[in-house]
């Protein structure tokens, strides 16, 4: 069976967005919000912010 990238409600500290990516790359969200905030911080942060939003409209919420 497929796994579904949605956002999670276990494990989530804004939108559940970054626990989504995580669940769905079978990562630790530990590990994928620190290099969430390493790219973005590399980045000039907005690219960061505009991804998350655009990630937390289109991911549909975990059933």
């Amino acid at each position: 069976m497929a796994r579904r990238l949605e956002r999670k409600r276990k494990g989530r500290m804004l939108l559940g967005v970054v626990a989504g990516l995580a669940a769905w790359w079978d990562m630790s969200p530990t590990v994928v919000r620190v290099l969430y905030i390493l790219v973005s911080v590399c980045s000039a942060a907005f690219p960061g912010i505009l991804a998350y939003i655009i990630l937390a409209i289109l991911m549909p919420p975990e059933e």
